[in-house]
Parts: C-alpha cells; sequence; structure tokens
C-alpha cells in the first residue's frame, strides 16, 4: 500500500496547537451536503500514549527534541547504538515490521491531551487492571479481556481477544496506533457512516438518524454507535459495550464506558480524530486523545484473521502434546 507523503503531524499538530484554524479550509461535501470524510485513513503514529514525565505539563516538543529523538532512531535503525540492541532470534519485533508516523516539524508530546498532565488518571477504586503481553503468560482469570497473549492455554478462552480474532489490537474503539495494520475505511450514505478497521477487519455501522437507543441489558464487543454533525465535525456516541474488553489501556471492564469520537477533516490529507473516554468503574476522571488521520493513495485489503488463524489451532496443539508427554512420564 503506497502512502502519501505523511504530512500527519504538520497539519494537524498546528491545528491542535492553534497555529491553524479549520476555518481556513473547506471540507469537500457528499451528494447529501454533508462533509466528505469518505477514503482510506492511516492513523500510525510514534507519539507515546501518555507524555513522558520529563514534559510536566507541555504539549509539544522543541525543534531541539525532535533533533534529538531523530537521532537517536537513526542510530539505532543503523545498529551504531550499541546500547540498543538490532535484533536476534529471541527477540520480538524489530523495527523492520513496525509501522509508525515520522515526526514533523511539530509534534505532540503524548496523545493524551486531558489530563493536562498527559497521563491515565487514577483507577477507581475496585477497578479491575490487568495488562496483558506478548511475552510469557500472565496469571488469571477468564474471562481474558485484554488483545495480546494470555492466561493459560487449556482452551481458546485463555487467549487474548486479538488472538482469538475477535477484537483487533488497535481497533478499540477508541481507535489507537499500534504495531502494524494501522488503516481505516470511512464509507458514508446519507443516514450511516461505516468506520472499517483494518485489523481484524471490524466494521462500524453508525446510524446518523434517531434510532431507539438499545436496552441496557444488550453489550456489543464494539458498543452501540450514533452519529450526529456538529458543523463539519462528525459526533460518534458510543455506549452499551459489552463488559468483556478493557475500558481503555489496562483499567476496567468497558460495560459503563461511554466514548465520545470527534472526527474533523482538516485538508484534502488530514482528519482530526479526538476521542474522551468516561468510565467512572475505570477511572477518576476522563481520559481524552487527539491522532491525526492521513490519507493513504490505496486500497484497504483483507486481514483475514479468522481465517488464517493457525497460531491459535497450533498454540492449543501444543499444549495438549505437552499433557500427552507430561501423562506418559516423557520429560
Amino acid at each position: 500500500m503506497n502512502l502519501r507523503p505523511l504530512l500527519l503531524i504538520i497539519a494537524s499538530f498546528l491545528l491542535w496547537g492553534n497555529a491553524w484554524s479549520a476555518e481556513d479550509y473547506q471540507a469537500p461535501k457528499t451528494e447529501w451536503d454533508q462533509p466528505d470524510l469518505q477514503g482510506v485513513w492511516n492513523f500510525s503514529s510514534d507519539i507515546p500514549m501518555q507524555r513522558p514525565s520529563q514534559y510536566g505539563e507541555r504539549e509539544y516538543m522543541t525543534e531541539e527534541e525532535i533533533a534529538e529523538i531523530r537521532s537517536r532512531r537513526t542510530a539505532r535503525d543503523e545498529g551504531s547504538d550499541a546500547a540498543i540492541p538490532n535484533g536476534g532470534v529471541n527477540e520480538a519485533y524489530n523495527d523492520f515490521w513496525v509501522e509508525t508516523g515520522g515526526i514533523g516539524d511539530v509534534a505532540r508530546t503524548s496523545i493524551i491531551v486531558y489530563p493536562t498532565n498527559g497521563r491515565l488518571p487514577p483507577y477507581a477504586e475496585g477497578a479491575i487492571v490487568v495488562q496483558g503481553r506478548l511475552d510469557p503468560d500472565i496469571d488469571g482469570e477468564r474471562p481474558v479481556r485484554f488483545t495480546g497473549g494470555g492466561i493459560g492455554s487449556d482452551g481458546p478462552e485463555d487467549r487474548g481477544l486479538g488472538e482469538r480474532c475477535i477484537v483487533g489490537f488497535n481497533a478499540g474503539p477508541p481507535i489507537q496506533p499500534s504495531l502494524y495494520n494501522n488503516n481505516l475505511q470511512i464509507v458514508q450514505s446519507r443516514d450511516h457512516v461505516v468506520i472499517m478497521i483494518e485489523m481484524v477487519h471490524d466494521a462500524r455501522i453508525v446510524p446518523l438518524d434517531e434510532h431507539s437507543p438499545l436496552d441496557d441489558s444488550i453489550g456489543l464487543w464494539s458498543g452501540d454507535s450514533r452519529g450526529h454533525w456538529e458543523g463539519d465535525t462528525l459526533v460518534v456516541e458510543s455506549r452499551n459495550f459489552n463488559g468483556l474488553t478493557q475500558s481503555f489501556g489496562a483499567g476496567g471492564k468497558s460495560d459503563d464506558k461511554f466514548l465520545t469520537e470527534r472526527f474533523t477533516r482538516l485538508s484534502d490529507d488530514s482528519i482530526a480524530y479526538e476521542f474522551t473516554v468516561d468510565d467512572p468503574q475505570a477511572y477518576t476522571d476522563k481520559i481524552t486523545g487527539i491522532i491525526p488521520l492521513t490519507k493513504v493513495d490505496g486500497l484497504l485489503y483483507e486481514y483475514a484473521c479468522h481465517e488464517g488463524n493457525y497460531g491459535l489451532l497450533n498454540i492449543l496443539r501444543g499444549a495438549r502434546a505437552e499433557e500427552a508427554r507430561a501423562a506418559a512420564g516423557i520429560q
């Protein structure tokens, strides 16, 4: 897939830094006179979700800090930094496999912009907190709410939601940049918007008309999303999550989550995506983040997760083989 030059950061970050007003750009309209958000968009980012402590409440990096990061990255990629391993058979993915966006001339210090320190707020009292990982399995109980890794191999229910092809590890909602497949496609009709995420090819169908809300007893993996227009901004509000996913980060169980997403087209090649998670069962405060979406000059191809999920099958086969050897007294 050929990406256009990633204006990512320059267009979007200038806007959110109040250096550019959206009034300077007139978004194209659909035949229904709605702002046209259609197309394939990339949300890769090398900006951390949480702000490193050295930045305090400062939202943007200086030119010197950006230059230092670029220098360290170049040294790592060229293998000239002895402190950074260049790879090995016992390593996870190295940079060759990782899809991240380049830092532009203006860069945020974190995706999270509220709380103002750019950090996740404290967990709520009694909140479920479990951090999944790609390394050896962690101790835990079903249901497994995190996406990567697992708690064992007795059955598929012990594996993460991403390994089971139920929820992609960047699909959310809200959308969150990850290692790769950071692409989505937006399709519009007069009464609906479809947000198709490449990872696990999940499609959210968002009605724009007045649909009756779902009964509180009905829970969905991606929640029940309803949209409306505020000027040129598409606002999507989601509730009725099923409680079988984490609310955000490592915290919560989502069944009390209320999510607001805002899509604003800034230029021919960029959309500002803003999300706010409000879940009092998980965190003591709301969480707001901003991620730029950049237009992709290409197509979104199927991510056939269930159809090619040999990894999960082989994990379970391997566990059964180990059990059989143990029962037979074979070391």
